[in-house]
């Protein structure tokens, strides 16, 4: 049973590119293109693992990631941000709304998928 991954970026480019690397080492994904979106698609988990954006239209990725942890299904399941961000404020802003990890775009498919093996194997 392949883990399932669920993508959040506003950009179509990325969504691409990161479904594309997570599929070809055999992760099943499902995207979204904001937090709103994202959380809608929530219920066709249950996902294994949550990739976000930061900065997205209708809900950004910080705001996603405060939304997942309230919800008892994904209270622990890992939420990797990617962002442009690199600044420590946006980062300790992600930590203390639960994501459990960070990677700064943009990213190589090695480190991606490194980070995604370390968290659900």
């Amino acid at each position: 049973m392949a883990k399932k991954i669920l993508v959040v970026d506003d950009s179509a480019a990325i969504r691409q590119s990161v479904t594309y690397t997570l599929e070809q080492a055999g992760y099943e994904t499902v995207t979204a293109e904001d937090g709103k979106d994202g959380l809608g698609k929530l219920g066709d988990g249950p996902f294994d693992l949550i990739l976000t954006d930061v900065n997205m239209p209708n809900m950004d990725g910080i705001t996603l990631v405060r939304e997942v942890r309230s919800m008892p299904d994904y209270k622990f399941t890992p939420v990797v941000v990617l962002t442009t961000e690199s600044q420590g404020s946006k980062m300790e802003e992600g930590k203390a709304a639960g994501a459990t990890g960070w990677i700064v775009k943009p990213f190589d498919a090695e480190k991606l998928l490194g980070v995604v093996k370390k968290l659900i194997g």
